[in-house]
Formats: structure tokens, sequence, C-alpha cells
């Protein structure tokens, strides 16, 4: 919606112009009418549409054509004033004021007009007859008001019709030429029809319709019109249409405006930057995840589609949920992101790429939530309303514990060890399957992993050896996989350098992964051995992996990664355990130094005195 409207009232000297502003002002005709009236501004308050109004006056007498031409620029709308009584001034509307407005522009572009016919109290009767032949040429203009300025006739009615082009214009909705709604207004309208069908049968029922506050008997009016407009008592996708083009041609078309810019459009008929990305501040060391209220949202988008109810999204399914989209989001990727199953998405994976998405890219996740029209569904103001950013992960260090539902893993290593596989083995699918799968590697991958009872989101993001020689790589994650090749130790050395380089002086738990653990192992070379290395920097000793085999892989390596990245301050403590011999040692020592110091105390105190 737009802030405010600029109207620009033009025509013949003596047509009234002038008087027509000041009688709108002074609820008055004036007595004495200057050359040209100030611009003048009306709150929105006291406008039916709630926008501030500017009116413009123009005088031929005393402005130049450049500030013409400046004012004809400026301006939103244009008042073609004439005077019925006089036949002359009509014809000047075909023959000077539409070409001097829009002349020079092209045909989407041009201003709309509205016709003024002024001093009707001059005259028995209408002059439309003889403005009807210029609206038919001219599709510009809106619409023809007869008015009086000096009998106070239809003068507000004069500048409600001006905003009401501006703020709900036809141009863009309907082309009066061929009578029918333009392409861009049928596609947006489809797409509202496709959204508010929510059993997806193809209909519009009685309560589906009750949420664009329909006229009744709407269904009688298009059942007499249109073949095939109502379908067992629901409005189809053709009597929609139709309803909006008799909006239109009975000129209500704020009635369907009000419906397209509910679901987010501009006066240009696309989703408006505003309603795709909201406004969603996200500051430093915090991270966004859906909220309940998303999850439930996009739950309901599925569950729509999913129409033979079999808990997977087939092909056909996905192309159904992507129709109110402009391009398909996600359909190359999601085999190499989350688990499928025969080709299809089960709603596990569904809602694993929805978190995936929102937690990767939440500007991409807000604009999905646009297209699948949440803020309108769900009668939310955004769909920002559908996101939680979660605190700030030095809070999370500090308090020992993250609140996080998703947790970020970084796999690093040198090239060859197996990331890629160790990326797919979290998807289930163990080495023999790598050939099935599309040639490009995975960067990320997300699946769901079971810590103390809770179910957490845990994302690996595989990062490649090279972007690693970076100066500054981003390798800030919630745990750190350090990979390195078991039956090769020389890439141990790799996972040495990442480590000092990035994590050894920070506190993002580490974990280290032999790969190829069915291979022999390697003799390492002169130094630390990898068992050695991780004992003396207080890190869990490297755990063994292989995905080789028709059994499912190992699992149990995913689950601690989400259990370090859960409970970071716990590490430690936990690869150290104090024995319980040496507790009851400690314990008794600590006892005997309290008991020789009680007695030292009291010596000194007996001294003293």
């Amino acid at each position: 919606m737009r802030r405010d409207v600029r109207i620009l009232l033009l025509g013949e000297a003596q047509v009234g112009k002038t008087s027509l502003i000041l009688s709108l002002v002074g609820e008055e005709f004036p007595e004495e009418v200057p050359a040209r009236a100030e611009e003048i501004t009306i709150p929105a308050d006291v406008t039916p549409e709630k926008v501030p109004t500017h009116i413009v006056d123009y005088s031929e007498t005393e402005q130049t054509e450049e500030e013409l031409q400046d004012e004809i620029h400026r301006a939103d709308v244009v008042c073609v004033v004439y005077d019925v009584s006089e036949e002359t001034t009509i014809e000047k509307i075909r023959t000077k004021w539409i070409p001097l407005v829009n002349g020079r522009t092209e045909r989407g572009s041009r201003l709309p007009i509205i016709l003024v016919g002024n001093k009707s109290d001059l005259r028995l009767g209408s002059a439309l007859e003889a403005v009807l032949p210029i609206m038919s040429q001219f599709p510009e203009i809106e619409t023809c008001v007869e008015c009086s300025a000096k009998q106070l006739r239809n003068i507000s009615e004069l500048f409600y019709y001006a905003q009401k082009a501006v703020l709900h214009p036809t141009a863009p909705l309907y082309d009066p030429e061929a009578k029918q709604l333009r392409p861009a207004c049928i596609q947006a309208l489809t797409r509202i029809f496709r959204l508010s069908d929510q059993d997806l049968d193809h209909t519009l029922s009685d309560e589906e319709l009750s949420a664009f506050q329909a006229l009744e008997d709407v269904k009688r009016v298009v059942c007499k019109n249109v073949e095939g407009g109502v379908r067992d008592n629901g409005l189809t996708l053709e009597g929609f249409l139709f309803l909006n083009t008799l909006f239109i041609q009975r000129g209500r078309h704020e009635t369907t405006w009000t419906i397209l810019r509910r679901f987010g459009y501009s006066d240009a008929l696309e989703l408006t930057a505003d309603y795709l990305f909201p406004p969603l501040h996200v500051p430093p060391g915090c991270s966004t995840e859906l909220s309940h209220r998303g999850y439930q949202f996009v739950q309901r988008v599925f569950e729509k589609h999913d129409r033979d109810r079999d808990g997977a999204l087939s092909l056909v399914e996905l192309q159904s949920l992507y129709s109110v989209f402009p391009v398909a989001p996600w359909v190359p990727e999601l085999p190499r992101t989350v688990r499928t199953e025969a080709g299809q998405l089960p709603l596990h994976g569904y809602l694993c790429q929805w978190t995936l998405v929102t937690y990767l890219d939440v500007r991409s996740c807000l604009a999905h939530l646009g297209y699948l029209g949440y803020p309108t569904l769900c009668e939310q103001d955004s769909q920002a309303q559908a996101i939680t950013v979660t605190r700030r992960k030095r809070l999370d260090q500090e308090k020992g514990q993250t609140q996080r539902s998703v947790l970020m893993c970084k796999v690093l290593g040198a090239r060859g060890v197996g990331k890629s596989a160790f990326l797919r083995a979290f998807l289930g699918h163990h080495l023999g399957e790598a050939q099935e799968l599309p040639a490009d590697s995975p960067v990320h991958v997300i699946d769901t992993v079971q810590v103390n009872g809770q179910e957490k989101y845990l994302i690996l993001c595989e990062m490649s050896a090279d972007s690693l020689l970076a100066a500054s790589p981003d390798t800030t994650c919630d745990v750190a996989c350090l990979m390195f090749d078991g039956s090769d130790p020389r890439s141990f050395a790799h996972c040495i350098s990442v480590y000092k380089r990035h994590y050894m002086d920070g506190q993002t738990p580490c974990l280290f992964v032999s790969s190829k653990a069915d291979l022999p192992e390697g003799v390492p070379p002169a130094g630390l051995s990898p068992a050695e290395f991780c004992r003396r920097h207080r890190l869990p000793p490297p755990t063994p992996f292989s995905c080789v085999g028709p059994a499912q892989p190992h699992t149990d390596v995913f689950a601690r990664l989400a259990t370090m990245a859960t409970f970071p301050h716990l590490v430690h403590t936990e690869l150290h355990p104090t024995p319980v011999w040496l507790k009851g040692v400690l314990v008794a020592v600590g006892a005997a130094m309290a008991a020789v110091l009680s007695v030292s105390l009291y010596r000194v105190l007996v001294k003293s005195r």
C-alpha cells in the first residue's frame, strides 16, 4: 500500500479546477477564486483510504510548460476537468490533455486519469454520452465523475475515485480492450486459490471462501455465467477468476486488491520484498531454527500435499507443493542432504530439509514460508514469527549446556580420507551405494540423533582440504570432527595442523575419527601416535569408523558428536574419570591434612595468648 497519493488537476481555463479544490477544503463555494490554489494536503485520518493526499492545482497563465511536465512527472493520478456546458472543453480532453499526460509514455506505464465534468448545475441531463467514446479510446481513463463545485455535488466522490485509481489501479489487473484479466493477475489469483484450497479438491468450500469475505450468493452468480465455475457446491478456479473479473468490471476492483495485498502482492503484482523478507535480527553468535509454530505450519503443508497418505511426498506431490513457488526450491539436492525412501521424501526428511534451510539461509526460509502463505494462513504479522533465534553461543558455553535443537558439526581432513562417505553414511548409505547417488559430493547433510533422550538435529558440513588453506576459513561450529585415514597415518598430520590452527585454544569440542577402519592399520611415522596425541591434549581417543559392507554404518559416532556439542564442558571430565580407589585415597589425605592444620592453628593461638 502506498504511503501517500498526489492528485494533479488539469484542464482548460475557467472550467473550475480551483473552485473544486476550494469547495472541498472549505465545504462551501468560494466567492472569490484565485488564479491557482496552493497545494494542499489532506491528512490520512480524514480520507476514506486512510492515506495522506496531496492535491495540486494547475494554471496555464501562472506556470510554464516545464513546470507542468514536472508536476505530471510527480503526480500519481491526473484529474482532467472539463465544463459539461462547453463541448470544446470536452474535445480538448482527446486532442490536448491526454496526449500531454501520457503521450510520451509506454502503454503499460501510463498515469491513471479521472475525467471530471464540472458545472453540472448549468446543464439539464448528463454529458456522459459525449465522453464515452473518449473513455473507450483511452484505457488509462479509470472513470468519469460529473459534479458541481457551486452546489458541492460529488466533490468528495471525485477525490475518492482519484485516490482509488492510485491505491487500487485497474491497469495491472484488467485489459479493458480484451475485457479480461491480465496474465499477471491470473497468475497471482491462481496462487492464492491454490493456497486457500486447503483440502486440494480444486474447489473453494464455503469455509475456505469465508477467508475472502465473499459476497452472499456469489456461487449462484458464477453458476449463471461460467460453465464449471461451481462443482460439488465449491467454487472452482475458473469461477474464482470470473468472480474477480466481475468485481473489476463493476468498479469494485478494491475487493480484488484487498485479496492480492493480503497475500503480499504489490501494485506490479509481484510479491513485495517486505512480505518475502520481513525484518529478523540475528545477533553474532546466534543461530536460527524453526519455532514450534513454524514446524506445525510446514507439517500441515506436508499433510495437505500427501494425497495418498503414505507419509511421503512423491515427485508429483512435491510438484503440487512447489506450484506456488516461482522456481522449485529443493528438488536437485534432496537425495544428497536428507534421508529419502525409494525416490520419495518422507516427513522426517522434509522436516530435516526445512531445518537445514532455516539454519544455513534464514532469508531463503522466510521467502519459502512467504510463498506458502504463512502470514495470511496463520494470521500472523509475518513469517518471522515462525523463526526462533537462539541465544549467543558464548552464553551456552558459560551455562555448560546448549539450548539449541540444531547443532553444526564441521568435518575436516585431508583429501581422500573419506569425508564424503562419512556424510553419506550419516544418511544411511554404505560405500557400495555411492555410485547410485549424484556425482557431486555433499556439502551439508542433516539428520536427527538422540542426546540423553532428546532429539537433536545434527548438520554435518564437509570442509574441503583446499578451503582450509584460505586465509580465514569459516570453521565455527558446535563440534569439530577431525578425520584421518587410519590405514595412512600420514593423513593424521593434516588433522594436527587443523586442530592447532583453529581449535586448540578455543572452546569447541573436537573428536578425531579414524576412517577406513576395515583396512589394516598403518604404521605411524616418527612422533606421537594419534592415541598419544589425543591423550596429551586431553581429547577423546580417536574413534574408528568404516562404512564398508552391506549393513548400515555404525551410528554411535554421530550420537557422540551431538552429545559433545550439547555438553561441551563435560568432554574433558568424562575423558579422565577419577578411579574409585583414588577418590578414597584423596579423601583420606584431605582429612589428614585438615587435622594437621587444625593442630597447628591451635598451637599458634595458645602461644599468642
